[in-house]
């Protein structure tokens, strides 16, 4: 039998620095949770109003400009830090431009974070004042609204974690797996929306090869990935319970 050939070289050192982009940004990410009190403010305003999505049933249109609202103010955050710790790197003492740097990064948070406000006001506008039959026109779409901010939240409970504990790296190791926390709030929204047996045993499934790789890569113990698996499956609980009497399939 003929040995399958290895990629080449260029391909293995392409496929290295892919990866390590996202694990550089991933540090990034995480160094902004751990350092600024208000990047944590931002995530956890995004997580409240994720859950109005869900609440007052937005059309998609809506819920698409407030993700992507709340990506901008989160970036731009990141970007805020970014300039912050080049210009305290650069200057040792209080130079009047060096204050204007600062000063101009956080005016484009502040700028953004006001866009969002109205962002947020026209989209939930509506839901607010016509609580009848806009609210719930867009039951057809829940399933998928549900979901996907399961998982958000899922995402942003674990770099809290992971900023709280301050072990490990976003990508690897940590005191919360988050590639089983994501694992298993997929797999439990999927087991309670569509309450299907075999469904849920297949999400399940797939969702215990996820963890049991992150054990057998020796990048996180049973133990990491344990609660990683609760923390997913707690979120996507608590989202379900939120919304369950409005779930219809």
């Amino acid at each position: 039998m003929h040995q399958p050939k290895e990629p080449p070289h260029y391909i293995r050192i392409a496929e290295t620095k892919f990866w390590s982009s996202f694990h550089y940004a991933f540090s990034g990410i995480m160094y902004a949770v751990r350092t600024q009190p208000n990047m944590r403010v931002h995530l956890a305003i995004s997580a409240l109003v994720l859950l109005a999505t869900l609440v007052l049933r937005l059309e998609r249109i809506y819920v698409i400009a407030i993700v992507l609202t709340i990506a901008l103010v989160l970036a731009l955050e990141l970007l805020n830090t970014a300039i912050e710790s080049v210009v305290d790197l650069l200057t040792v003492a209080h130079h009047p431009l060096a204050k204007t740097a600062k000063d101009a990064a956080a005016g484009a948070v502040l700028v953004a974070s006001i866009g969002a406000v109205v962002v947020g006001y026209l989209a939930f506008y509506r839901g607010i004042q016509q609580s009848g039959k806009y609210v719930y026109d867009a039951l057809a779409q829940v399933p998928a609204n549900v979901v996907l901010v399961m998982l958000a939240l899922t995402a942003i409970a674990t770099l809290f974690a992971k900023a709280w504990t301050g072990r490990g790296s976003p990508l690897q190791g940590g005191a919360v797996s988050g590639h089983a926390a994501l694992a298993f709030a997929a797999a439990t929204g999927i087991a309670l929306i569509f309450q299907r047996p075999l469904v849920a045993v297949l999400a399940y499934f797939i969702a215990f090869l996820v963890a049991q790789s992150r054990v057998e890569s020796g990048i996180h113990s049973v133990f990491e990935v344990g609660w990683g698996a609760v923390l997913g499956g707690l979120t996507a609980f608590a989202v379900y319970l939120l919304v369950r009497s409005h779930l219809v399939l």
